[in-house]
């Protein structure tokens, strides 16, 4: 699309041509974008709905954890922790939280999910089993007995 332009005239045929653009993908816009719903649709395809992080088409790839984290986590540590802070303190703490809720995502929340899920579950076989033991304990004895 680069002409070279030499003279005058071949500088004055380029404008034309780029004008002549310009309106035509003016007209194509416009068409494009002629109800409330059409813009709405080409705002929400902003964000990323396939979670593919190698997206590149797209300018927003946020997940529900994460935005809701955004928000959730700097109000609950000033909240809880920093209840008697002062300003500056919240502010840094809003701040950090910020940052780290870039790693909060779908994937960290569900790997904690199943490591507690993990643990709670080895917890009550362990109790189970030791029920169990205590059972068969009982059990032997009373049959010496």
């Amino acid at each position: 699309m680069d002409i070279p332009v030499n003279n005058i005239n071949d500088l004055r045929s380029e404008i034309i041509r780029l004008e002549k653009l310009k309106q035509q993908q003016e007209m194509d816009l416009k068409k494009r974008y002629n109800s409330p719903s059409s813009v709405f649709s080409a705002a929400f395809s902003l964000f990323n709905k396939s979670g593919d992080p190698k997206a590149a088409s797209k300018f927003f790839t946020p997940d529900i954890i994460g935005l809701v984290s955004r928000f959730v986590l700097p109000i609950t540590l000033n909240k809880t922790l920093f209840k008697g802070s002062n300003v500056l303190v919240k502010t840094l703490v809003g701040l950090v939280s910020q940052k780290a809720s870039a790693f909060i995502n779908d994937d960290a929340v569900h790997s904690i999910w199943d490591k507690a899920k993990g643990l709670l579950s080895k917890v009550k076989l362990g109790k189970s089993k030791k029920s169990d033991d205590e059972a068969d304990e009982h059990h032997v004895k009373s049959a010496v007995l």
